[in-house]
């Protein structure tokens, strides 16, 4: 089994806090991480019709069962929502050791939390494998000094076009799996299971063709109206799937980072995917010789990165401090970690050969800014120092 970096966070926070929620995309390797972490908890799958039932109609008998054990995992908790209001008082309590909900449908659980359980739950987020995990190196800490780290790291286990392709969802690498038909059950459970559980969307065609379009446009601006518009729905429903796609952790919206340089900034903020495999099945992707010609493989590449320094955070137990910035005249700095004390800007460039104008609006951003270096990642294998900026291969960014 690949160790997870989460581990060590969701180990500590189980002391500090009577409940712990883990969420994250469906298949992101929720249920491994809390049963490896914790062998000797007592394990309910709330998936399951009988343990669903007795939570539903006796949710006090259902938690007091409980109190023996040194600690539970209660899987896929969404589906017992009576729960919440009980679990309060079972944590006020203290008759039982800390308890680990896992969930993949954020804005239900979240929505929960913050009604019954607020001030006794620690709340982790689990994306799918990083690099750093596939690749067993350690991953990077979610600080400047990390970040810009230049070290020798080992040849990964997949060239670039494979591990984009193929994307970091564990149950693809643990098991060998073919990409394609696993991602192409991945859709279909999403949308026919979840998406009609969890939104009431009447129109799962629709709905379908929505995530296409969104595919198109990753690493974009995001223009509601006019996505609303191609996919044939009104703006209001536009805004409102696009915000089931992020709650389900389908996608991401990076924010423009509102800095005033005496310059007039987009205010729109990117849409980019969390899983590289995922946004290449919905681009009709399936092999790394097809990703290698494909128009899009710059966005990809784009997406590819944002994840890569997202899970530098989450996985760290910490939230997400990365935007971008692009200014009315399409200066652009693809990702903007702001760090509080500095700002370390990242491009992405897919090319091996760097291209001489790579390093422009990094460094137009940093005499405007002020702040003091920036990261470049490439598809290439060699990390250098360029001038005052880091250049880091792609599979080194997460660690």
């Amino acid at each position: 089994m690949i160790p997870r970096t989460l581990a060590t966070v969701l180990r500590s926070r189980a002391k500090d806090y009577p409940v712990v929620f883990l969420t994250g995309p469906r298949q992101s390797g929720k249920t491994t991480l809390a049963r490896s972490t914790f062998p000797d908890f007592e394990y309910q799958s709330l998936e399951e019709l009988a343990t669903r039932q007795f939570a539903h109609e006796d949710p006090r008998g259902f938690l007091h069962r409980l109190s023996g054990f040194p600690g539970a995992i209660l899987d896929e908790a969404q589906n017992a929502p009576a729960l919440f209001s009980y679990v309060q008082g079972f944590a006020d309590e203290g008759r039982g050791g800390p308890l680990i909900l896992t969930g993949s449908q954020q804005f239900l659980l979240s929505e929960r939390i913050s009604q019954s359980l607020a001030g006794r739950a620690a709340v982790l987020e689990l994306l799918p494998f990083s690099m750093a995990e596939l690749d067993f190196r350690p991953a990077r800490e979610p600080i400047s000094s990390a970040i810009l780290k230049v070290g020798p790291a080992r040849e990964p286990r997949y060239d670039l076009n494979t591990a984009l392709s193929m994307g970091f969802f564990p149950r693809i690498h643990d098991r060998g799996l073919d990409p394609a038909p696993w991602l192409d059950s991945y859709v279909r459970t999403y949308v026919e299971r979840d998406v009609r559980l969890i939104s009431g969307v009447g129109d799962l065609d629709a709905f379908t063709r929505f995530i296409g379009l969104c595919a198109g446009r990753a690493g974009g601006l995001l223009n509601l109206s006019s996505l609303g518009a191609d996919a044939g729905v009104s703006h209001v429903t536009a805004k409102k799937w696009i915000s089931i796609l992020r709650a389900s952790y389908v996608i991401d919206l990076v924010q423009p980072h509102h800095e005033n340089f005496s310059k007039r900034l987009i205010k729109s903020p990117k849409l980019q995917f969390l899983d590289s495999g995922l946004l290449c099945f919905l681009l009709g992707i399936r092999s790394a010789e097809h990703l290698a010609n494909h128009p899009l493989r710059g966005r990809i590449f784009e997406s590819f990165v944002y994840a890569e320094l997202l899970k530098i955070f989450l996985h760290q137990g910490q939230r997400s401090r990365i935007f971008f910035w692009r200014d009315s005249r399409g200066r652009e700095v693809d990702f903007l970690i702001d760090l509080g004390a500095q700002r370390i800007p990242v491009e992405a460039k897919m090319g091996r050969t760097i291209p001489s104008d790579a390093f422009a609006d990094m460094d137009w951003y940093v005499r405007l800014s002020g702040d003091a270096k920036g990261v470049l990642i490439t598809g290439g294998s060699e990390a250098y120092r360029h001038g005052v900026h880091t250049v880091l291969p792609w599979f080194t960014v997460s660690g």
